[in-house]
């Protein structure tokens, strides 16, 4: 038994690209059992497809159905990169790379993005025309990657860095926001445990203590009185806690004078904001390196790494160097009047405009503060673990020893 795809399309039938997918089986002219998928605008058309290709159908033509799909997120577009490169290097024409990489990719929101973008490349639009009309998904950098690579015939090639500066992209962003994630994850355990505390085991102690007719220490009377407000207002502490974390982030994502202030405290933040500023100079130089050897002018470069570094401070500071760049300064000369690029990366620049080697030096200086990366991370994990575990001693031991300091007490009476 064969499977094929009719993918074939009439001049005619081009407007109804955009038409639905059909699952089909028939036998071909051999009396052989093939069966496959055809997008078009109806049965009828899909009859007149496999009627041109020799084929009868022998089962009723039924619509393919769609998966309700999940986000697509920033690592589906980087796999989506990394195979439609391979499939480009090994030959295989676009549109059918386009078809393979839909349908065996687990998002079904991706294969549709990828059976749209189809469409528009089989119409007539170029690939990065066709990316351009996703802007969600395909950013400025990636757009002009593409068309770079289509202009010099060089598609597969870049294709391959794109993918290599997302996976590598990707890579940092969750290095950065695992170091992150544990001590989150922690504070918020340990604020359940603390929750339960107080609401549940403090009230039985309290009426224990009642009993005693004596006077309590302060630290007990501070920790009873905290339960008292816990049980009492519990679920005001949690309406208002997850509403103020609800509108911080929001805020956040959404206020710009907030992202400013963010992304300028991160960056002061103690340990955390050294990990975080050589994330953002991995980024930046990874992203100017790409671009650089793709062929894009450096002052156009300069336009799409600002937003690829992730951080309003780099972001003007690199508005700064675009402008001194169009005016004839140069790169390294630019980056040090900014004032928050380090020396070794200005050093690695100045030589590289020297040599006329500045992608690779701009890609050296991206490998090793990629390294610096995954060594802090490494670093931040081991250190946290013992902060950590003081952090919980405090907490947790500090309410069980004002629970236990009136039977101490009573102890030393008796």
């Amino acid at each position: 038994m064969a499977t094929i795809t009719a993918a074939a399309r009439p001049a005619a039938a081009r407007q109804f690209v955009m038409g639905t997918v059909f699952e089909w089986e028939g036998k071909d002219r051999n009396g052989k059992i093939v069966r496959g998928e055809t997008r078009a605008s109806g049965e009828a058309q899909v009859q007149a497809t496999l009627r041109r290709q020799g084929i009868t159908v022998t089962k009723p033509i039924k619509k393919r159905r769609m998966r309700s799909g999940k986000r697509i997120k920033p690592k589906d577009l980087a796999l989506f990169t990394r195979q439609f490169a391979t499939m480009m290097k090994a030959g295989v024409p676009l549109l059918q790379a386009f078809d393979i990489v839909g349908r065996g990719h687990s998002n079904p929101s991706m294969t549709k993005l990828l059976n749209d973008i189809r469409a528009d490349v089989e119409t007539g639009s170029s690939l990065a025309s066709a990316f351009r009309r996703y802007p969600l998904y395909f950013n400025n950098l990636y757009c002009n990657l593409v068309e770079a690579g289509e202009a010099a015939g060089i598609l597969e090639e870049l294709l391959d860095r794109l993918a290599t500066y997302m996976e590598k992209t990707e890579s940092i962003k969750r290095q950065v926001k695992s170091a992150l994630m544990y001590p989150t994850a922690v504070v918020v355990v340990a604020f359940i445990v603390v929750t339960v505390i107080m609401i549940f085991v403090i009230p039985a102690f309290k009426e224990v203590f009642t009993s005693f007719g004596a006077n309590l220490p302060a630290p007990t009377l501070m920790v009873m009185a905290m339960s008292e407000f816990f049980v009492k207002w519990w679920w005001l502490i949690f309406l208002g806690l997850g509403g103020g974390l609800f509108f911080f982030f929001q805020s956040w994502k959404r206020n710009e004078k907030m992202q400013v202030f963010m992304d300028r405290l991160l960056l002061k933040i103690p340990i955390f904001g050294d990990l975080v500023e050589k994330s953002v100079i991995a980024r930046w130089t990874r992203t100017l390196s790409t671009m650089f050897a793709a062929g894009v002018p450096l002052v156009e470069a300069l336009d799409s790494v600002g937003g690829a570094a992730g951080n309003w401070v780099y972001k003007v500071a690199t508005q700064k160097v675009q402008v001194q760049v169009s005016t004839g300064t140069s790169l390294a000369n630019s980056m040090a009047d900014a004032k928050v690029f380090p020396n070794m990366v200005l050093q690695m620049t100045t030589i590289g405009e020297e040599s006329g080697a500045l992608d690779r030096m701009l890609s050296k200086a991206a490998d090793f503060y990629e390294e610096e990366v995954d060594k802090m991370v490494a670093g931040l994990s081991s250190l946290m673990e013992p902060i950590i575990i003081v952090f919980l001693g405090i907490i947790i031991g500090g309410l069980v020893v004002a629970m236990y300091l009136p039977i101490f007490k009573l102890g030393q009476v008796v």
